[in-house]
């Protein structure tokens, strides 16, 4: 029997099993800067700034458990940039290597026009091979790199800007 899968708006009472996948990345320092685990409490206002119609936080299941979760957040928070968002997929350990990062990625490009959003970065550890490697298999590029810019457990590590422009219209659509 095939597991079922869905992607779907995030709902605030699933955001201990959120944090607990972004809590599992912590360790590995390969996808986030943060060196201690975050609670619930301190990520709510994160939560409730995502807004469906815009910058959605979805969570992906399977067999009714959230496996996933991809987010929407506005570049650099200013007016000009309002075609563009951040994206961050964090994938609970468990269930790594199954192709989910893709998925979701995909998923994300065929909402952004949707959103109104015609670029889509993401900040990746240059060292976080397997993330720069699906990026880069679905057209995105390395747009910038922040040299040594983190410091954890005494080691330096750098940051790529990766980025994929998905529409070019004439601003006259707009």
């Amino acid at each position: 029997m095939e597991a079922s899968m869905e992607l779907r708006h995030a709902e605030e009472l699933d955001l201990p099993r959120i944090v607990n996948i972004y809590n599992a990345a912590i360790p590995t320092r390969s996808s986030t800067a943060d060196t201690e685990p975050v609670s619930v409490e301190s990520r709510l206002e994160w939560f409730r700034q995502h807004q469906p119609e815009s910058r959605p936080l979805l969570v992906y299941e399977q067999d009714e458990e959230i496996v996933a979760w991809i987010s929407f957040e506005s570049f650099y928070g200013r007016p000009a940039y309002r075609h563009t968002a951040e994206l961050s997929i964090y994938i609970a350990p468990e269930h790594q290597g199954k192709l989910l990062g893709k998925r979701l990625l995909l998923a994300a490009e065929n909402m952004a026009p949707k959103l109104g959003l015609r670029t889509l970065v993401g900040y990746v550890f240059a060292h976080n091979t397997p993330s720069i490697r699906l990026l880069k298999a679905l057209g995105y590029h390395e747009w910038g790199r922040l040299p040594d810019i983190a410091e954890m457990d005494g080691r330096e590590y750098s940051l790529c800007i990766m980025g994929k422009r998905l529409v070019i219209n004439d601003l006259a659509d707009y």
